[in-house]
């Protein structure tokens, strides 16, 4: 069926297309390689941002992480915190470990009007090492992977619990990364957790970003819209290149620049009735990729796309 041929089931869920457009701060400044873009002010990010028009921005190092503080920095701005990357070390530790080390920047989270949580497994994670991508860690065994999935599902009734979704990023160097990976994850865990759907993860990782989110889209719950450039990745998994290398050399990109198919994406989620976040971000070195132009063209890009999908439908219904 073609974007502009929708059922009345998926005319009425794309009444519900609602969504706005954030952004990581990491066009700006790096948090796995604070050399980049360290010297810029946070002050910076944030004014351009709202320049450009983001509503919103997902949490990076330099922000406060007092509840009060960071609201009033927001405030300051008229920005609203999108959500913020959690390092979890499931993979490793008890569900309830997990829980108890999660409590400030849950509360962060929670009171600063983010419902969703950017979850990321860093338990054997290579993705900040001088190790290959090659070597990234995997579940070996079936019961690896099923205690691994109660335990999530222990971890994300929990955050649900105080109005937080885990929204779990299948991520370069973890161990879920490939469309396999994700399958698995989400066929092992129930509703309460989320799936972060990074297109430019799932493009570096070997699959289509249409395929996975077709599977997956009841799950969504988070998108972080990256784009990718194909040469850059082809010798990245040519030349073993760790992640970081990877990075450095312009794997990614904003929306717009990539050979992602952007209109496709935004189009089949306002078919199915995403109400959410849209993320730009991309790691880039921003001596070579300029912060503003970036940032300013992946917010353009979103802005079009979104507003000729909710058209279309709206037209269709």
């Amino acid at each position: 069926m073609s974007i502009t041929q929708a059922s009345p089931a998926q005319a009425r869920r794309a009444h519900d297309f609602q969504v706005r457009i954030g952004v990581n701060p990491l066009s700006w400044m790096n948090d796995d390689l604070p050399s980049l873009g360290g010297e810029t002010p946070l002050s910076v990010a944030l004014t351009e941002g709202r320049q450009i028009g983001y509503q919103g921005f997902e949490l990076g190092n330099k922000f406060p992480r007092e509840p009060n503080a960071l609201r009033a920095l927001l405030g300051e701005y008229d920005l609203a915190l999108v959500s913020g990357w959690y390092s979890g070390q499931l993979a490793q530790r008890s569900a309830q470990e997990e829980i108890d080390a999660v409590g400030p920047h849950l509360e962060l989270l929670a009171q600063c009007g983010a419902t969703v949580m950017v979850y990321g497994e860093v338990a054997d994670s290579i993705q900040g090492s001088a190790v290959a991508l090659s070597k990234r860690p995997r579940f070996l065994h079936d019961a690896q992977w099923d205690a691994y999935a109660k335990r999530l599902d222990t971890f994300a009734a929990y955050t649900l619990s105080r109005g937080v979704r885990v929204a779990y990023h299948h991520h370069m160097g973890a161990y879920v990364e490939s469309p396999a990976d994700i399958d698995r994850l989400m066929a092992l865990t129930g509703p309460d957790v989320g799936l972060l759907f990074d297109t430019g993860h799932v493009t570096f990782g070997g699959g289509d970003p249409l395929t996975v989110l077709d599977k997956h889209i009841e799950r969504v719950c988070h998108v972080h819209c990256k784009d990718v450039r194909a040469s850059i990745i082809r010798q990245a998994r040519n030349g073993d290149w760790t992640f970081l290398q990877s990075v450095i050399n312009g794997a990614f990109t904003v929306p717009g620049d990539g050979v992602v198919d952007f209109e496709a994406v935004i189009a089949r989620l306002a078919r199915h009735g995403y109400r959410g976040w849209l993320v730009v971000e991309a790691e880039q070195d921003p001596a070579v990729a300029p912060s503003y132009t970036y940032a300013d063209l992946g917010y353009r890009t979103l802005q079009a796309l979104s507003a000729r999908a909710a058209a279309t439908h709206e037209a269709n219904s």
